[in-house]
């Protein structure tokens, strides 16, 4: 099972997308300032959304179709239609897939 998140640092009002298969592992990795593209928010990115998916290509797909779209207002979309912490079936918006990967991505 792997995961697509979306992480977000109130201070500079950033989002940050990424995918892995230990969500938990992830956020503290960023917390503790170890990924160097969220090191400046340390110890402040909260996740606001994550969707299960089946595998890492699943995750990766849907990453990068977060991501295309270029769209601060699609993804606070997505955060408002789930809730706080919501979860995406995967074929809600299309079929997605990945593994511990970093998505440098912020949308302002």
């Amino acid at each position: 099972m792997y995961f697509l998140y979306i992480l977000y640092f109130p201070k500079t009002d950033r989002y940050y997308i990424g995918s892995t298969d230990d969500l938990s592992s992830r956020l503290r990795h960023h917390n503790l300032g170890l990924t160097p593209s969220t090191k400046a928010g340390f110890p402040e990115w909260a996740m606001v959304l994550h969707e299960v998916l089946a595998d890492r290509t699943a995750a990766l797909k849907r990453e990068r179709e977060i991501k295309k779209k270029k769209s601060r207002k699609y993804i606070e979309w997505l955060i408002e239609s789930q809730g706080s912490v919501g979860q995406i079936a995967p074929d809600a918006f299309g079929t997605p897939q990945f593994k511990n990967r970093t998505c440098l991505f912020f949308y302002k």
